[in-house]
Parts: C-alpha cells; structure tokens; sequence
C-alpha cells in the first residue's frame, strides 16, 4: 500500500478481510491516528518504533498485523506480546481474542506472574499460536521448556518505557536476544528516554518510526495536590482524604490488580460506598460499576491504569493517585478523569520520601506545580463527619415515625437526667467511631505522617557535608532488609526480583532500595517495609524455577547488607548489581 494513499476507513489499512469484518463488529469505524500511521508499515514487514500515549490505539496497531501474520493451522508459538503487568497483559489477550474471533483455530494464550504455572503450561502446550505475557513469567517458562521462541514471527513490546521502569530490562533484553532473529519486530511506548532507544538500536532492523504521541499537558481546570504519606499507611491516610472530600465521586489510581482489590475492600469495611476495577474484572461488571459511578449509587471507584481506560463520568471531583505514576503521559491520563465538561477538579497524589524526586521530574516535564497538602488531622475527619451527620439529620423529614424518635429520647432525656448536648455529641460519637477507627492507629498514623515528612525534607535538602548512600539513596531507618532464596547461581539478575516485587507485592521501582545479590539468595532493601500480606504473597511467588521465600533478614546490621557475616558463607564474593536505572 502506498503511503500517500488516504486512510479513512479501516478497510483501508490492507488488512485480511477476517479481521476487517472482526474490526467492524467490534464497532471500530474510524482508524486512530497510531493505527493509520502503524498498520500498513507492519503489515508490509518493517520493523517499528510507535511513540503513542495511554487510550491512542495501540493495540489494535500492533495487534490486526500481528494476527495477520499467523499461521492458524500452524499449532505453534509465532507470536509474542511483551507487556509490563498481568493487567496489561490480559487486557491485550482479550483484545487479540475479540479481534481473532472470525480465525477459526487461533489461539491466544496469557501468560503471567502470581497465576499457577500448570493450566498456562498445558494452554503453550495445545499450541497456542499467540501469546501474551509479563517477561518474568515468559522467562520462567523458557526455563521450564515450556516455551520456545524458535518460530516466534512476530515480536511486540507494549509500554516499554513501563517496563524498563519496573526492571525487567535484564528479562526484556535476554527474550529478544533468544528470540528467532528473523522475526519482525514492534516497539511501542508513550515515551523515547534512552533506554528505550538502545533497545530498539540493539533488537530492532531499520524500524520506522511513527511518533502520534503529541505532547503531553494538564487541564487548567484541576488543582494539583501532593502528600507526603509512607507505604504502609496509605490505606489510612486515604480513608481521611475521603471524609474530608467534597467532591460527588472519586477515582482512586493504584499500580496492580491485588492492590485494587485491597484498597477497594478495605473502604467498603469502613462503610464507604466503594467498588474496584482492573484488568481481572469482567466487561460486565466494569459497565455495572461504571453506570453505578455515574448513577450516585457509588461514590468511590478503586482502578488500574489499564482498567480506567475510557472511564470518563462527569461527577468525579476527586482523583487520587495512590501510587505515584510511572511516567508523565500517565500522570495526565489519571487526573484527566476529573475537571471534565467545564467543572472544576482536584488531583491528590500519595508519594513516599523517597519519591520526591520522581514528583520533580513529572513537575518538570509537564511545565506543572504541585502544591504540598497535608493529609487531614482526625479533629478535622472528625469535624467533616460531624458536619455530614448533621446536614443529614436536618433534612430529614418530620413525620410519624420520627415522633416515634422523638418520644424515645425525650423518654430516655427524664430518665437518664443528662444535658441535651451532651447527650446529642455522644450519639454523634457512636454514629461515627465504626469509620473513625481506634485511638491507638489514629496515633500510629500522625506519627508515620511526621515522621515522612521529616525524610522528606532531608531527601529533599542534604545537610553540608552530609553524602546520600551509594546508589543515590540515603541511610533510612525505616528501611527493613529482605532475605529472598534465590541468587545469582540460578542465573537472575536484579531486574527479575524487581519484576517479582512489583507483581507480587504491589510495589513500584522506587519504593525498591538496594539489591545485593550471593550465590544463593539475595537481599533487598525495602523502604518503609512491606505489610504482613505482602510478604506472605512475595514468598509464594516463584522466580529461575526456585520459590522466593522472602524473610525479614536477621543478619548483622554493623556494615549494612553488603557485609552481612552470612553474605560470604559459601565462600562467594558478593556481586555488585547493576540496578536498572528508570528511563
């Protein structure tokens, strides 16, 4: 197809008529500028970078092309999509699935960490021809022999710069290289830093470039806020920010599904009106979830960044983002789900004293400001459900069964002899402590929250004379050390325990401190520290064939985790890792 010719349709693209006719009982009309510029060239066998942001297309831009160029009588792996979460990961399976549905015999098969290898090692084995996968999990089934690259025609890497940020760099570099060489090959990402432009010098054959990412920008229309709050005590600090909110809806932004599911349970226990969405939940169930959003019958959704994808509902006054984003262009798709239609907005972003720079870096590029905000104290929680509960009682109408109340307490006044007020701040008090929660957290949360702060005006302002520690990070007391039970004799690197902790635990690359990795087993600094259920989950996750294990370390503390006594047993000198750096 010549390049000049005009794309209006997609039956103009070039593309087998099966999925044309897919395409058009899918409801896609009018190809989206990534689509328009990257289908043909794929389809004509180049190789190709496309620059696109979140919600441009993508997948169907690799995708139609991918699947064109599959063999369905060929029971065999011709094509592999690598994508940096099981969110994304499923998501692109299920598009490939739709898009493939009138290709009689094509299969598509997801593949990822913290799902049992078995049923995903018998769908490679029935020859699934498309696979979609995280590279830690694709990585272990190569190991397992599950997986052959062989025949792999076709190459995609979805959000790339995604991907190298959450350190699967070392994995995303050993797939490519193992892959059949003469495959073509589709890189995607919202962003070109350098790490990304090795890779496609290094893997990619004279690729085209198609760049339709347009620069990225805010609405003036939201307020953009930040609050200094540790990991552990996000959920806390969150269920404060809520009580004090005026806005209609909220969406709250988290990095993983089990992190969606957590948050979103956790505020339905604590009587709020909450549901939660990612890539797991059924089409529809989000619709449910959606109209429920839309309706006032909801009032806070939890989601993924896959999972909010064309989440546009015009009464969300409040977006927080729980963990802050990865890069800019995912700062701008988050908080543009509020100040839509002409309202006004307000976008709240959790970042640890550790992420400081990170903030920075997202202000920098999106010519932005955030400004500092406190998390509400409990005497101001305390006083906005005061409020609420008051504006609730007063308009509730009179009538024949409030007299009933009303007798009733008169009632109960003569007999217990006590002061109206007195009496009216204690019924407040009981209709408010099931979501106040008990002293003692109260307590521990204040005090996690100064003390965050605290670090982060020292990670922000060094003291004279004072040096950060070695890897550009400062001695934290609040750090605690891991023990894993795999090093690098099994053949990993650093990238595979940061893809581990970030699918298993939730955790993003900066809340991930030093790695030292031994002969056999390694330790992580983990600022902050991980909750009981993170380490449990973390310690049942399986990476190079060998289960993580994941212990609080006990060893000596004297010289810091490089010098543990335990560190040398076996006689090994520790190695020094390269940790992969954010793009």
């Amino acid at each position: 197809m010549s390049d000049d010719a005009p794309i209006s349709l997609f039956a103009d693209l070039g593309l087998p008529s099966a999925l044309v006719e897919a395409t058009s009982r899918l409801g896609f009309t009018d190809p989206t500028p990534i689509q328009t510029a990257a289908v043909p060239r794929l389809l004509d066998g180049h190789d190709l970078v496309g620059v696109a942001g979140t919600g441009t297309g993508k997948t169907a831009a690799f995708g139609l092309p991918l699947l064109a160029a599959v063999d369905p009588d060929l029971r065999a792996l011709q094509a592999l999509v690598l994508a940096p979460t099981r969110e994304l990961a499923l998501q692109v399976a299920q598009a490939l699935t739709a898009f493939a549905a009138e290709i009689d015999g094509l299969e598509v098969v997801a593949v990822y960490g913290g799902a049992p290898y078995l049923p995903q090692k018998r769908a490679l084995a029935g020859g699934a021809q498309v696979v979609v996968g995280t590279p830690g999990r694709i990585i272990d089934h190569m190991e397992r022999g599950s997986l052959n690259l062989d025949q792999v025609r076709y190459l995609v890497l979805d959000e790339a710069d995604e991907m190298l940020q959450m350190g699967f760099a070392e994995d995303v570099d050993r797939i490519l290289g193992d892959a059949n060489p003469d495959r073509q090959t589709a890189l995607f990402s919202a962003t070109m830093p350098p790490a990304i432009q090795k890779v496609a010098r290094t893997h990619l054959d004279q690729p085209v470039q198609v760049d339709v990412g347009g620069k990225v920008g805010t609405t003036s229309e939201v307020t953009h806020r930040y609050a200094v709050v540790p990991h552990r005590v996000k959920s806390a600090a969150l269920r404060r920010v809520l009580a004090v909110a005026d806005a209609d809806a909220t969406i709250v932004f988290v990095r993983t599904r089990e992190a969606a599911e957590q948050v979103g349970s956790d505020l339905v226990e604590h009587g709020l009106s909450a549901a939660y969405l990612s890539g797991d939940v059924a089409q529809t169930e989000r619709e449910r979830v959606v109209q429920r959003l839309r309706d006032g019958a909801l009032d806070v959704v939890v989601a993924t960044d896959v999972a909010a994808r064309g989440l546009d509902v015009e009464r969300v006054g409040l977006v927080v983002n729980l963990d802050l984003p990865g890069e800019p262009e995912t700062y701008v798709h988050r908080t543009g789900r509020t100040g839509r239609a002409g309202r006004s907005g307000d976008a709240l972003t959790f970042v640890t004293p550790a992420e400081t720079g990170r903030l920075r870096r997202i202000e920098r590029t999106l010519n932005l400001t955030l400004v500092e905000s406190a998390v509400p104290t409990l005497r101001e929680v305390t006083a906005a459900r005061t409020a609420h509960l008051l504006e609730r009682a007063a308009g509730y109408q009179l009538g024949s069964d409030l007299n009933r109340y009303r007798e009733a307490v008169e009632k109960a006044l003569v007999v217990e002899e006590t002061d109206l007020l007195d009496m009216l701040t204690r019924v407040v008090a009981v209709a408010s402590q099931s979501e106040g929660g008990d002293a003692a957290m109260q307590a521990e949360l204040d005090s996690a929250l100064s003390t965050a702060r605290r670090r982060s005006d020292e990670h922000q302002r060094p003291a004279r004379g004072e040096r950060p520690a070695r890897g550009g990070r400062r001695a934290d007391a609040d750090r605690s050390v891991y023990r894993v039970a795999v090093g690098h004799r099994d053949g990993i690197g650093p990238g595979a325990l940061v893809g581990a902790l970030a699918n298993e635990g939730g955790l993003s690359g900066d809340q991930i401190g030093r790695i030292h990795m031994f002969a056999s087993f390694s330790l992580i600094d983990i600022p902050g520290g991980l909750p009981p259920h993170a380490i449990e989950k973390i310690s049942r996750a399986w990476v190079a064939g060998r289960r993580l294990n994941l212990r609080p370390d006990t060893g000596p503390r004297g010289g810091g985790a490089g010098t543990r006594g335990s560190g040398n047993a076996e006689g090994t000198r520790p190695r020094r890792p390269r940790r992969p750096s954010a793009p």
